[in-house]
């Protein structure tokens, strides 16, 4: 089993979608490390010998990725909510911050509906 970054990367997959399971690697990430270390793409990750995941743990090391990219956004977050500006407040409602609208969508963010009594008449 491969693991990079203290995560572990599924078998069957091709390496460029295997590493997209780490979090910070998206499919562009994924496929620069990947003409860094002049991998194909469509390798499984099965398939990829010891030296070569070395070489891609190396890539990936330099990176800011899984835990501390967490720790980061985290912090930029708390930030934004300590100097009380409108993003942040948006934050600490549990709101959509980006300026959709939320008069009848948002439901992911804002959570399941309540019945308001006496409505319906």
């Amino acid at each position: 089993m491969a693991r990079i970054a203290w995560v572990n990367l599924p078998k069957g997959k091709h390496v460029e979608i295997a590493l997209t399971y780490i979090y910070g690697v998206g499919r562009t990430t994924a496929n620069q490390i990947l003409e860094k270390v002049s991998i194909e793409k469509t390798r499984r990750i099965e398939t990829l010998s010891e030296e070569e995941l070395d070489i891609i743990r190396d890539v990936v090391k330099e990176m800011v990725v899984e835990g501390d990219l967490r720790r980061l956004v985290a912090g930029n977050i708390k930030r934004l909510q300590e100097i009380n500006c409108y993003r942040g407040q948006r934050h600490r409602k549990r709101l959509p911050v980006r300026g959709q609208s939320t008069k009848t969508n948002a439901r992911t963010r804002k959570g399941k509906s309540t019945a308001i009594a006496g409505k319906k008449k």
